[in-house]
């Protein structure tokens, strides 16, 4: 009397790893709990997100509090019918509220709590939670300022001239069994990652998602060959980019 509730488990088990590799330019929105000030704004934000064409949104910041981050994804289940993706900053990031979680280690950086040490502190309980668990090799890339991420695990991200560096920590974290690669200029960089670096990583055997500093129409396109483009900062700035992203989701789906 198991098995159909074994099957539908592991149909589910890489379904969003799936819907990442299935195409290019895809769009998630990057929701900061910490900076949701209530329901209402919140809605009236995921009914223009809704209406965006955004195939995704990501939950998560560096210094959330647990209530504040179940808060949010309890809202953003209700609000929305968009996969829910968690981007965590800390062991106390995981819900089954959510549809999977980015499974991140910082692999640009030796600090061991971000490498392991907060994956054994939330393991038991995400073990038998019912969400996809996506092993995410995490890299930190140099956007111009020091990124909060930055700062709160003590690395440093990785100078964009030094590509042979940044594709041979990706090839790393692939042989060591990541199914995803995730490059991130930070929140607020000054610029993102470049469309060289991308271009040359999306030839790895690996789907690959790129954030930070995406702030301009031109910024989407230099990031088009990236199977997910993460947008954070930029639409608390301005709403209305949420129009230059329906067109890009348009043209990229065309």
């Amino acid at each position: 009397m198991y098995i159909p509730l074994i099957i539908e488990l592991l149909k589910k088990k890489n379904n969003i790893l799936k819907r990442f590799s299935s195409q290019k330019g895809q769009i998630a929105v990057l929701i900061d709990p910490d900076k949701i000030t209530g329901y209402r704004e919140f809605k009236d934000f995921l009914d223009k997100v809704n209406f965006s064409g955004a195939h995704y949104l990501f939950i998560g910041g560096s210094s959330v509090t647990h209530k504040d981050f179940i808060r949010v994804i309890e809202w953003s289940k209700k609000l929305s019918k968009l996969p829910i993706v968690i981007f965590p900053g800390a062991s106390y990031h995981i819900s089954d509220h959510a549809d999977a979680i980015l499974y991140l280690s910082l692999i640009s950086g030796r600090n061991p709590d971000y490498l392991i040490g907060q994956h054994i502190q939330s393991s038991n309980e995400l073990y038998d939670m019912p969400i996809e668990v996506i092993p995410t090799a995490y890299l930190l890339i140099d956007g111009g300022t020091q990124s909060s991420v930055a700062y709160v695990s003590q690395t440093t991200p990785i100078p964009q001239e030094n590509i042979s560096i940044i594709e041979r920590t990706c090839k790393a974290g692939l042989l060591q069994g990541k199914d995803l690669l995730y490059l991130d200029a930070g929140s607020g960089a000054k610029y993102p990652v470049s469309q060289k670096i991308i271009n040359h990583l999306a030839q790895l055997d690996a789907p690959l998602i790129v954030g930070g500093g995406i702030k301009s129409k031109k910024d989407l396109l230099q990031a088009k060959n990236a199977n997910v483009i993460v947008i954070g900062n930029k639409l608390e700035e301005d709403i209305d980019f949420l129009l230059d992203l329906e067109a890009f989701t348009q043209s990229s789906q065309s």
